[in-house]
């Protein structure tokens, strides 16, 4: 009895871009029933792969099979009609629709042929949602559900669409740990019912936990496909980078001292105005010149919240923020850029990037007074000669300074934020997730940017969901938990276990 051949299978796929070879040669297969993981540096031609399968690009060279078929994807709801369903990184939900709204999107039940069935809608998205433990109404707007939530309504949708293979890219980046189990149990019973699954993400560990096999990209091409029994880490990540990983950035074991209090905060708190988010109470801590401080805290810990208070971009209803001995009342970021606070915000493309512009434009818009002629014109040689400067510092990967941002890697991206605040010379910086999203290689690369900086007199705030980053980068570490610190210990003190206590307990005068 001849083998059922693969769901679907690429053979030779090959996608230039001027000047840029993004895919060269690439062959593999997807199988029904299976979790296929993509992985690969940022720049390795993930991306691209993922667009010729879901039918967002055309490849130049190569061929596609669908269940024993050559077929051409000519556009995405081509390829959503055979069964090829893609869950971006960028959600795609209209906020202030309905879940059900949203998992039927365009394909509606009607009545008499033009009339919305709302019953009927609300039935079937029940089911749907069923299938994967959101147990929700199913009339709830999208924009109430946290982003776990969104995540599942965007499987739902997949699975509404009768899928056979569902892309998910990056689908963990914004999830704590509990929901990232989660999903990696609904991917799970995806498989149990038959379907495949493309799983990009740059979390090995999560990569080695769910899927069946790996496929590994580097510079456009296929490194190889291994099944992930027996697979080492150290293999998988030479696979991806071309060295292992102790090769990769390690922190020196002596590090410099830190030194007088740079940024103090006492008794923070955002009471009644915080507009979003988890409200702050009575935050006291200090960071010092040169000293890198780690922030952990699960989901809801009041993080992001803090970094957004002391950077002016929310609102305080009580405490003082000191900077080299000087009182600081910053209303907007405005006022804390101004007086050497810069802040790489958790999203970076929506928060920091003005993606359509050119790289150029995005590392000077904080610091363009420095490039005025006149207080109007801009002096583009000397524009140029920063940005030159800080593309060989930073190793940031782009074509030309006129390339538009939204075509850079995460990684790369990451790098021109940190440049444009470089530039204006702070003297306290505070990074939230410094690499999500970005690859392993990328990862070693900002972590050791962060050092550097610490060792030029900086004060970093590090504020990171993932402990092993926390431990790695970290001179001291906070731990925080609705709104208050629960803890504080010094890096060489700290382990998973002993933050993961203090991130769980009840804060004191909770």
């Amino acid at each position: 009895m001849a083998a059922e051949p693969p769901l679907l299978r690429l053979d030779g796929i090959g996608k230039r871009f001027p000047g840029v070879v993004a895919l060269a040669e690439v062959s593999l297969d997807v199988r029904a029933g299976e979790v296929l993981g993509l992985l690969g540096e940022n720049g390795a031609g993930k991306s691209t792969l993922l667009k010729i399968v879901s039918g967002a690009e055309r490849p130049d060279t190569g061929t596609i099979e669908w269940q024993g078929e050559t077929v051409t994807l000519a556009t995405p709801h081509r390829a959503q009609q055979r069964g090829i369903v893609t869950i971006h990184q960028e959600f795609t939900l209209v906020p202030d629709l309905s879940i059900a709204e949203n998992v039927f999107i365009g394909r509606e039940p009607l009545r008499r042929g033009r009339l919305i069935d709302w019953r009927r809608l609300a039935r079937e998205a029940r089911a749907v949602t069923g299938r994967i433990g959101l147990d929700l109404d199913p009339m709830t707007s999208v924009r109430t559900l946290s982003v776990a939530e969104q995540q599942m309504v965007e499987i739902a949708r997949a699975l509404s669409m009768q899928s056979r293979l569902i892309i998910m890219d990056e689908p963990t980046s914004a999830l704590s740990d509990a929901e990232v189990t989660r999903l990696l149990g609904i991917m799970d019973g995806l498989r149990r019912d038959g379907l495949a699954v493309v799983f990009v993400t740059h979390r090995l560990t999560e990569a080695t936990a769910t899927c069946d096999r790996v496929a590994v990209l580097r510079d456009g091409r296929l490194v190889g496909t291994r099944a992930v029994a027996g697979l080492g880490m150290d293999t998988l990540i030479r696979m991806m980078v071309g060295r292992s990983a102790e090769q990769l950035y390690r922190r020196p074991a002596t590090r410099h001292a830190p030194g007088k209090v740079r940024l103090s905060v006492r008794s923070l708190a955002t009471g009644g105005t915080a507009a979003r988010g988890t409200v702050l109470h009575g935050i006291d801590l200090d960071v010092r010149q040169g000293e890198i401080l780690g922030i952990a805290g699960l989901v809801g810990a009041g993080r992001t919240e803090f970094a957004r208070a002391v950077f002016g971009a929310d609102g305080r209803s009580a405490g003082s923020i000191t900077l080299d001995g000087t009182r600081l009342d910053p209303r907007s970021p405005r006022d804390a850029i101004r007086a050497g606070i810069g802040l790489v915000p958790e999203d970076r493309k929506l928060q920091a990037l003005f993606l359509a512009l050119a790289v150029r434009h995005n590392f000077s818009i904080a610091a363009l007074a420095q490039f005025l002629r006149f207080g109007l014109f801009v002096r583009e040689h000397d524009e140029a000669a920063a940005l030159e400067r800080y593309r060989r510092t930073l190793k940031i990967r782009m074509s030309s300074s006129e390339q538009a941002v939204v075509n850079l890697s995460g990684g790369n991206q990451q790098k021109v934020v940190l440049a444009r605040w470089l530039a204006l010379k702070p003297k306290v910086l505070i990074v939230d997730e410094p690499t999500r999203g970005v690859d392993i290689a990328a990862k070693a690369e900002v972590h050791e940017l962060l050092d550097e900086l610490a060792g030029s007199g900086i004060a970093v705030v590090a504020i990171s969901s993932e402990l092993p980053e926390v431990l790695a980068i970290s001179d001291r570490i906070i731990t925080m938990r609705e709104g208050r610190v629960t803890g504080e210990l010094p890096a060489a003190d700290a382990t998973q276990e002993r933050l993961m206590a203090l991130m769980t307990l009840a804060p004191a005068g909770a």
